[in-house]
């Protein structure tokens, strides 16, 4: 099979049936276009404003299995920035402030236990947050869906591929998407990746190492959508650029290596982000 490139593709073998500038957008013919750009989403935070609807089911869970700890608004924010997935959380938090005692029997006395334990918290709360998302508390952030509609639109002329990476579990990921985004949106993602399909969590650049790999395409010519440091460690790390939009709980980060900074992407075109905003090689 030959390949050769055309502006922002990479083209193998067949007819190029339109030309926009120098991008080629492909229609018919045995021509397959792989789009050398991409745009990633981060999930919560970015996509809808869950954390306090995961500390709430953190709380939760720890009163169900009789856990003496409780999670302020204050403090959640904090070990989130600090620290990042779910998992991780509970595990710092318990090494700094001791292994529990809970209904599942006394303190853990080993690696095999804290992990037992650390599972069945996971799992009861992961349960518990998509019991929330089911009952209607949780809404796209504002110009989300806009902006996800532009970025497929671009996608179907050929012009960018598209991801989610999210440091959440799958289930939860694939819960929330379903129920917020829809299929329809979700079926012109390229790559869905959650937290547990890589081993490292952000800040750690793995999700997005394997997201790049999987669309064919350069780290350098990906953007990613963070709301968090933690989000923008993890991009820059991977080599992407980082464009982010902050929250009530990170909007006093410092977002140093950020290419743009936003409070939200805006339901409106004229007054919040535009996918040109972005990548204004588009207008070309």
């Amino acid at each position: 099979m030959i390949g050769f490139v055309v502006g922002n593709f990479t083209l193998i073998q067949g007819d190029v049936t339109a030309v926009r500038g120098r991008r080629s957008v492909c229609r018919q013919g045995g021509l397959v276009c792989k789009a050398s750009q991409a745009l990633i989403f981060d999930c919560d935070g970015v996509i809808l404003e869950s954390e306090s609807l995961h500390r709430d089911a953190y709380n939760q869970v720890f009163r169900e299995f009789d856990v003496e700890y409780e999670w302020t608004p204050e403090y959640y924010d904090e070990l989130q920035n600090k620290v990042g997935g779910g998992k991780p959380k509970m595990r710092y938090y318990f090494r700094t402030y001791g292994w529990p005692a809970s209904k599942l029997g006394p303190s853990p006395s080993s690696s095999d236990a804290e992990t037992f334990l650390i599972d069945q918290l996971q799992d009861r709360k992961t349960e518990i947050y998509q019991e929330y998302i089911a009952g209607g508390v949780a809404s796209l952030r504002p110009g989300v869906a806009r902006f996800m509609d532009d970025a497929i639109a671009a996608r179907s002329d050929g012009l960018l591929k598209l991801a989610i990476c999210s440091a959440a579990t799958k289930s939860s990921v694939w819960y929330v998407l379903n129920n917020l985004v829809g299929e329809e949106r979700l079926s012109n993602f390229d790559v869905i990746l959650a937290g547990d399909d890589v081993p490292k969590k952000k800040p750690d650049p793995t999700i997005y190492n394997v997201a790049s790999e999987r669309m064919n395409v350069s780290p350098s010519n990906c953007v990613v959508i963070e709301d968090s440091l933690i989000g923008l460690q993890a991009a820059l790390a991977a080599g992407m650029e980082c464009v982010i939009t902050y929250t009530d709980s990170t909007k006093d980060q410092k977002f140093e290596g950020a290419r743009k900074i936003f409070p939200e992407l805006g339901n409106s075109e004229e007054t919040g982000v535009s996918l040109l905003d972005i990548f204004p090689q588009l207008n070309n």
